[in-house]
């Protein structure tokens, strides 16, 4: 377990934090789900039959003594949920509707987060990514003053640590998206113990090229500095400039970043998501995430190739994300 990890759990020891697993037949889940709560770290809520559930980890070997299993289709309080639930809609949905759609285990475990039943939830190794970020966006919603969530990947090798954004949701997003993005992941690498150092990256570093991609990133340079004044963040950058000091001297002598960015903010998702795979792939980072940022409670989504100790460490982030 890397030191990422013992910072998160002395964070959250003892807060009592409460996460939601919509997935309680998936053994991973199931797996990390005991190991949860055998540490004492957090208390579980896993969504399902109970009988189901626990015939399921009998059957893998693991514990659920800890464990609130809930079951929809017997839930006390489904009356007051539909109700919350048809509110929070603004009548796009019937109560009717409302009743078949809380059946759904994600929808169901994100009312759960909305109820204040549960600090936060973990989704995905068995849903898409849209299945499990559709009822965030329609129940929870982004904070005010931001339009939208946003998915970063913490990339740790050894002792180094990088946060880059976005490479999970937003695909084209324009200067606006950008600076808000540049902000949130400077707000999520400091909970990480990150002092944020942001680059906003392109394939031009400070008007090599000009082009309406290059000036997109210029501008949202501009408008993350009027948003976060006391932040430390230029661009455009080409990865090297931000990241190797002599070529930062050659190439950016006058930026307040001189190859030592921290913090990488991509200019779209393809070269995002391009990005991470690469230095996952090839330079042997960890890729910790998505992580969801930008709602008003946190949400998050694992792969669906995930393993029980990516689930467990998504946990982890998720009730670090809840202080």
């Amino acid at each position: 377990m890397s030191d990422l990890f013992s910072v998160l759990k002395q964070k959250i020891s003892g807060k009592n934090l409460k996460i939601v697993f919509p997935e309680g037949l998936d053994e991973r889940i199931l797996t990390a789900v005991s190991r949860l709560a055998n540490e004492n770290i957090l208390s579980p809520i896993v969504i399902g039959n109970k009988e189901a559930v626990e015939k399921k980890a009998a059957e893998i070997g693991v514990a659920l003594s800890n464990v609130e299993i809930i079951d929809p289709k017997q839930y006390e309080r489904m009356d007051e949920f539909v109700e919350a639930f048809v509110e929070r809609r603004k009548g796009k949905v019937s109560k009717e509707d409302a009743q078949k759609t809380l059946l759904d285990v994600n929808y169901f475990g994100t009312m759960l987060v909305y109820m204040g039943k549960a600090h936060g939830l973990v989704s995905g190794a068995a849903h898409s990514t849209a299945d499990t970020v559709r009822p965030a966006l329609q129940i929870i919603k982004t904070k005010e003053g931001v339009r939208r969530t946003s998915g970063v990947f913490i990339m740790v090798r050894g002792d180094e640590k990088y946060v880059f954004a976005d490479c999970a949701i937003n695909i084209a997003p324009d200067s606006a998206d950008l600076a808000e993005i540049a902000v949130e992941t400077a707000n999520t690498a400091k909970m990480f113990d990150i002092e944020p150092r942001v680059a906003m990256l392109s394939f031009s570093t400070k008007g090599s090229a000009k082009s309406p991609e290059t000036e997109k990133v210029i501008e949202a340079v501009r408008l993350a500095k009027e948003k976060a004044p006391d932040l430390i963040i230029d661009g455009e950058f080409q990865f090297d400039a931000a990241f190797v000091p002599s070529v930062a001297k050659k190439k950016a002598p006058d930026s307040v970043i001189q190859g030592d960015a921290n913090v990488f903010i991509f200019p779209s998702l393809e070269a995002g998501n391009i990005g991470y795979k690469i230095a996952q792939r090839l330079g042997n980072f960890e890729a910790i995430g998505p992580i969801l940022q930008g709602l008003n409670q946190p949400v998050n989504d694992l792969s669906r190739g995930c393993n029980a100790e990516d689930v467990y460490k998504l946990a982890l982030i998720t009730a670090a994300q809840a202080l």
